[in-house]
């Protein structure tokens, strides 16, 4: 067996509602086609790709961090994202891999669930300001 690349991420959630408009707001993700599950729950998609599944019904007390510790996105548009993130009150980290060759950037936030983000962007990129 091999492995070619990451499929999607799954996300527990007890407000399939905020989790959409958390996703689809500030990182353009769009709901497509799901399987007809018996369970509430949408998938996120970037282009043609389903990369981010919703599953809903959760309570609080089911929901926990697991083993995950965040999921990362190759990003565009670092100033617009520190905006919009800043305009909803959401609060970020900013890195730049100095250390690392391409000098990347790196964003981390939390979702309405707790799921920690992780946004990529080009070294070319201005920083915000």
């Amino acid at each position: 067996m091999a492995i070619h690349a990451m499929n999607h991420f799954t996300i527990l959630t007890d407000d399939v509602e905020a989790t959409r408009e958390f996703y689809c707001e500030l990182l353009d993700l769009h709901v497509g086609w799901r399987p007809p599950f018996t369970f509430p729950g949408l998938w996120l998609y970037a282009g043609d790709t389903a990369i981010l599944h919703v599953i809903g019904g959760k309570t609080r007390a089911e929901l926990h961090a697991g083993v995950i510790d965040h999921m990362a996105f190759t990003a565009s548009g670092l100033p617009a994202t520190a905006r919009r993130l800043a305009g909803r009150g959401i609060r970020y980290d900013l890195r730049r891999l100095a250390n690392m060759p391409d000098g990347q950037w790196q964003m981390f936030f939390h979702d309405p669930n707790g799921a920690r983000v992780e946004l990529d962007f080009d070294a070319s990129e201005a920083a915000p300001a």
